[in-house]
Order: structure tokens, then C-alpha cells, then sequence
């Protein structure tokens, strides 16, 4: 049982970080992307082409994907998103699906269509037990470095001038631009940020989840499960919503292998079903 727990909080940190970025673009910022996975394949191609090829250790291998990736999404915000930001959400989700499909296709000319791995160093592979439980090194390694990156994220969006520009600019952005605020500035080192921890996602993930061309549309519904769940006003929610995924669908896989894949989706309901607007979202007022 403690076993199953640990693995599943492991899991979830993973999935904290892959979807922050989308917790950000869709809750903050109230753009749909859902190209969001795309930035984290990238980082995952960037890690086992540099590890498998090149020699790079994983360690360094990591600050290299989150880089990829955010001056990818910096790029790609500044020419192609910062046209999407005032029209419809329905433009958003043909835009950012259709880029989806684009750098699946990429990925797949390059460096084709079989699952790409990795070997982690000595120091990150193998097990300890602790009151019974096998605790396997890398995932407690992923919830060290998970939580760690959790906290700072927090306390930046929280305390931080930047962090209170950005809200500001969320809030209203008129107001805030009249206020001496760049929003463009803001919203285009947001998404930056946000695609680079996407991407350091996608690293990190290499050894529990592999990368493929199709690995955006494969967990795009686990990173939008999270945000709902989550909500939309902070990042404690789409954390905390992340935790119980992760234990549930590896509860749900080890316990009831047969309806395992559902159970995720059984919890998204009841929990929406409670809370509508999510575990942190505001409750609508008449």
C-alpha cells in the first residue's frame, strides 16, 4: 500500500509539472492551448537525443529542456499565439491542436515513430525499503525535485513584483497596462516560462513515461484533467488535483488492472460533481 502511495505522489508531481504551464495559460492568462504537450515532447527529444547520441549526462541534460522549450514557446507566443489572444476560444482549440498535430508529424519525419528511452545514471536507479514499502530512487528524486520547483512556483506567483504584475495583468489588463505594466511583456515570459517547465516535464518523465510523436494527444487529457479538476485561480488546486490522479491511477492500475485506466475519470466526476468550478476555483454567485 505505501508502495502504491509513494509511486502514485511520484506520478503526480510529474503530472504537476508538465500541466503548471497549462494551469497558467488557460486559468491566468484564459487562452486554451492545447499544443501545451508539444513543448514537453520536445523536452523529452531534447533529453534522449543528448543523452543517447551525444553522451550528456541526465542531470544536464535537464536546464538544456527546459531552454529548448521555452525559447521555443517564446518564439512561437511572439509570431503566432499573441494573434489568438482576443479571439474565441473555439479559434484557440483549431489553432493550438492543429500545432499539435504539426509537431507530432515533425517529430515523426525526424526521428520516427518508435518510443524513445533512456538509461538513468547509476545513482537514480534501484531501490530502498522503508517500513516495508519499496521506494525506488528516481521517483523519490522526481518528488524531491517536483515538490522543490512546486514551492518556488508558488512563492513566485505569490510574492514576487513579477507574480503581482501578472495577476494584475490577468485581472485587467486596460487597468494595468495604464499602470505602467508591459502585459505583453508579462504574458509572453509567462508562456515562455510555462512551455519550458513543460519541457522539463517531458525530461524528467523520460524514464516513467517514454516520448513518442504521439505524446501530446496521448496526455493531453491527463493535463486538462488536471487544470479542471484543479482549477483555475492558483496553483494549489491543479497541485493538489495532480496528487490525486497520480494515486489514483496508479491505484486504480494496481489494485484493478481490468478498469484501471477509468479510474481517473470516475474521480474527475465525483470531484466536479462537488465542486463544479474545482477543488480551488471560485463558486459562482448569483
Amino acid at each position: 500500500m505505501l508502495t502504491v502511495l509513494f509511486d502514485g505522489v511520484a506520478y503526480g508531481m510529474l503530472l504537476f509539472i508538465l500541466s503548471c504551464g497549462l494551469s497558467v495559460t488557460l486559468g491566468m492568462m484564459n487562452f486554451v492551448n492545447l499544443a501545451h504537450g508539444a513543448f514537453a515532447m520536445i523536452g523529452g527529444y531534447a533529453t534522449a537525443q543528448l543523452m543517447n547520441e551525444a553522451g550528456v549526462p541526465f542531470l544536464a541534460c535537464l536546464p538544456v529542456a527546459f531552454l529548448i522549450a521555452a525559447v521555443l514557446g517564446l518564439v512561437l507566443e511572439r509570431t503566432l499565439y499573441v494573434r489568438l489572444y482576443r479571439k474565441s476560444h473555439l479559434d484557440q482549440v483549431l489553432f493550438s491542436i492543429g500545432l499539435a498535430f504539426v509537431a507530432m508529424s515533425t517529430m515523426d519525419y525526424f526521428f520516427g515513430a518508435q518510443q524513445r528511452l533512456i538509461t538513468l545514471p547509476d545513482f537514480l536507479r534501484g531501490q530502498f525499503e522503508v517500513f516495508g514499502a519499496r521506494i525506488g530512487v528516481y521517483r523519490l528524486f522526481l518528488i524531491i525535485l517536483c515538490g522543490l520547483i512546486t514551492i518556488a512556483l508558488q512563492l513566485f506567483v505569490s510574492r514576487t513584483r513579477i507574480g503581482s504584475q501578472l495577476r494584475a495583468a490577468v485581472d485587467d489588463a486596460r487597468v494595468a497596462g495604464g499602470l505602467g505594466i508591459n502585459v505583453s511583456r508579462i504574458f509572453a515570459g509567462t508562456f515562455a516560462f510555462g512551455s519550458g517547465l513543460a519541457g522539463l516535464g517531458g525530461a524528467l518523465g523520460l524514464d516513467l513515461l517514454g516520448v513518442d510523436p504521439v505524446f501530446p494527444i496521448k496526455y493531453m487529457i491527463y493535463f486538462l484533467i488536471v487544470v479542471t479538476v484543479g482549477g483555475t485561480r492558483s496553483m494549489v488546486g491543479p497541485f493538489i488535483a495532480a496528487l490525486i490522479i497520480g494515486v489514483a491511477d496508479v491505484a486504480g492500475k494496481y489494485y484493478v488492472p481490468q478498469v484501471g485506466a477509468f479510474v481517473i475519470y470516475t474521480v474527475m466526476v465525483v470531484i466536479l460533481m462537488i465542486r463544479p468550478e474545482g477543488l480551488m476555483g471560485r463558486r459562482a454567485t448569483r
